[in-house]
Order: structure tokens, then sequence, then C-alpha cells
């Protein structure tokens, strides 16, 4: 089983390296893809020397799978060159998702739709993934109307440069701005760019993925995500409007019961979901479980996870796993 990494040495594709490591993913050669400034570097695999390579060479070696993160405009050139040679692109960036000719896919909900032709499959936006996994189950018993989410997203969403800018600024160094802002002792309520409509692009995201994944139109979502200075993963406040009614009680119960989902909810020993306590971990931890007391059939909840691995490495892996699994890859 050979698998290439696109994007190897970023934060989200090392990550991936890690995660296909820690998972057993039976991979019997790695192909790592980077820029061409990044060509002939070394990685280390399961303890072995690989060295990047350029996407060329990488497709002439025909691995089973290419998993990239490697930015939407690399994705669009070069993950059709991948499919066109058989192989199949499981891709992290924005590129595909709406793309109607493509899955967009997270396993625990809708894995079952993929077919061994998929050989470009989209990989969701980080805080879209987390907030679904803790969504969906609740769609299927109370039908969901509407979502109101506000995002506290880690500053690792943005990448390596952004990281830098904190841990600079909290040593009193100047250095390479990601943001406009300082985002030490701040908060940035702006991820992505804006669109004409007065929302970034990363809010339209959460809008129209979740859409496509549920597979449910009619639902209503209006976000505001927003940037803060930590590290460890997303956090989101989450308002569910159902159709039906619920109880608390059956709500936790069945969050209990979901796959990838840790219910961390019991106020009175002040237990609830953070960043820290999501961070490396590959669940999806929900918490704050209570009514809206102004109108019926709504539910509050706070909604945590690790953006760079359920948010991004881990759900591509598990995507190749299950094909794996019902013989899709090779």
């Amino acid at each position: 089983m050979k698998v290439a990494v696109v994007g190897a040495t970023g934060l989200v594709g090392t990550m991936m390296l890690r995660v296909l490591e820690e998972r057993n993913f039976p991979v019997t050669e790695l192909i790592p893809v980077a820029s061409e400034k990044s060509v002939g570097k070394v990685v280390i695999f399961k303890n072995k020397s690989y060295k990047v390579v350029a996407a060329a060479e990488a497709i002439a070696m025909k691995p089973a799978v290419a998993l990239f993160s490697a930015g939407g405009s690399t994705s669009l050139e070069l993950a059709p060159k991948f499919a066109a040679a058989g192989i199949t692109v499981i891709d992290n960036s924005s590129a595909w998702r709406m793309d109607k000719t493509k899955k967009l896919v997270v396993p625990e909900i809708n894995a079952g739709e993929l077919k061994k032709e998929d050989k470009i499959i989209a990989n969701p936006n980080c805080s879209t993934i987390q907030m679904v996994v803790a969504l969906n189950p609740l769609h299927k018993k109370y039908k969901i109307k509407r979502i109101v989410v506000s995002t506290y997203q880690s500053v690792t969403g943005t990448g390596k440069k952004a990281v830098d800018q904190l841990m600079n600024e909290r040593k009193g160094l100047k250095g390479e701005m990601a943001y406009a802002y300082p985002i030490d002792l701040n908060v940035i309520p702006h991820i992505d760019v804006f669109t004409e409509n007065g929302y970034t692009k990363e809010e339209m995201k959460m809008v129209n993925e979740t859409k496509k994944i549920m597979g449910d139109e009619s639902i209503r979502v209006t976000a505001t995500a927003v940037r803060i200075p930590v590290m460890g993963g997303h956090s989101e406040s989450v308002n569910v409007e159902f159709e039906k009614n619920f109880t608390l009680e059956e709500v936790r119960s069945i969050l209990s019961a979901s796959a990838g989902i840790i219910v961390t909810d019991d106020v009175k020993n002040l237990k609830y979901p953070m960043p820290k306590d999501a961070h490396n971990r590959d669940e999806v931890f929900v918490g704050r479980l209570r009514r809206d007391e102004t109108q019926p059939n709504t539910l509050n909840m706070w909604i945590v996870s690790d953006n760079l691995r359920k948010g991004a490495a881990t759900n591509a892996v598990q995507i190749a796993e299950y094909l794996l699994s019902k013989g899709m890859l090779g």
C-alpha cells in the first residue's frame, strides 16, 4: 500500500503522517510530496527516512491513495492529475468541497455514499466537521431547523506562521505577522476573506458544507468565526432549533452512544470541554448542554475538537480506512 502525502512538511501534513502511524494504516511505502523548495528534504515515518519528492515523481510511483494538504490552488492543479493516474485523492483544501460531482465526507455521517470510482474526495472544513459530528445524531432524532454557531478557533488553523506570531508576541519579540493584528491577549472576528454578503468564507463554509454533509438543504445555518490565542483546538458555541421536542437526558444519552463523541457535561463539578482536553485527541467533545429558555425545541451546546486531528488529518485518514475496508483502494 503506497501512500502519498501532498503537503507533507506543513502542519496538517505532518499531523497526517503522525495519524497514519498511530492508527497503523498499512503503509508499505510512504511518498512525501511538497513544493519544489522542499524537494529533497527528509521526513521520518515509522523510524524510516523518506525524501520529499515533486508531484510528477509521486504520480509516476503510483500510490493507491494521496492525502492532500497543500492549499486550494495546488489541489485544483494536482488532484485531477493524480486522479487521472488512478490514484484516490482525499483533499483537505476547500477546492472541491462544494463541487456537485465530489463527495464531502465525514465518515461517522456519510461514508456510505462513497464508491470506488470516487477519485477525488473532499475533506470538510475543520470547524464544520466537529459541529456535524455532534449534531448529526440529534438531527436523525429531532430534525434540525436552524443552527446559530459562533466559533473560537485555534491559531493552528492558520498554520505555522500564526503559531510563530502568537509565541513571538508572548515573548515580546517582533516577527512575521500571520494576522492583520496582534493575536496574543486579543480576539479577531475574522477568519479567511470577507465576501460580498459581509460574512467571511470560513463562515459561509460552515453554512454550505453542513447542508451538503447532512444531506438536507432545509437546515438554516448562520455563523460567526473568531480566532483566539489558543493552540489546542477549536471551540464552538452552538444554538440549535429542532422540529421535535427533546429532553436533556435523552440528548445526553444519544450523544454518549454516538461514534466519535465524548460527553463532558457536569457543571456541578466544573466539568466541560476545553481545547486543552481535546488536544492530541481524535474525539469531538460536547458539554454545557442546556435548553434555550427563550423559545421551544432549542438546545445550547459547547463543542470542542482538535482541529489538526479530527478537523483535518484524522478525518482524512478515517476516509482512507473506510475505503480500504470496502476494497476501494488500489
